[in-house]
């Protein structure tokens, strides 16, 4: 089980990432599967949130090749973008 101090960071850090679009994305995923994570994925997620928001909302939406350093099953729920919800 991850630090709950590293998860209360990577949660703060998903949800503001600048734009309306990011957060709900990010912070969706995180809110969505963190309760399930172990080391590999937090420290998966930690590099995730050090990448431009432009990029990383390109691999989800399919509009850019997803880096080797993050393919994998992570990258795959992060794709399908089930989790998101956004607020009427």
């Amino acid at each position: 089980m991850p630090d709950t101090n590293r998860l209360g960071r990577a949660r703060f850090r998903a949800w503001h990432r600048g734009t309306r679009e990011a957060d709900f994305m990010i912070g969706g995923f995180f809110d969505r599967y963190h309760a399930a994570w172990g080391e590999a994925e937090l420290a998966w997620f930690e590099a995730l949130l050090e990448e431009e928001d432009v990029d990383i909302m390109a691999w989800a939406l399919g509009q850019a090749a997803v880096p080797d350093g993050f393919a994998g099953a992570q990258m795959e729920l992060f794709r399908r973008l089930d989790y998101v919800h956004i607020p009427r």
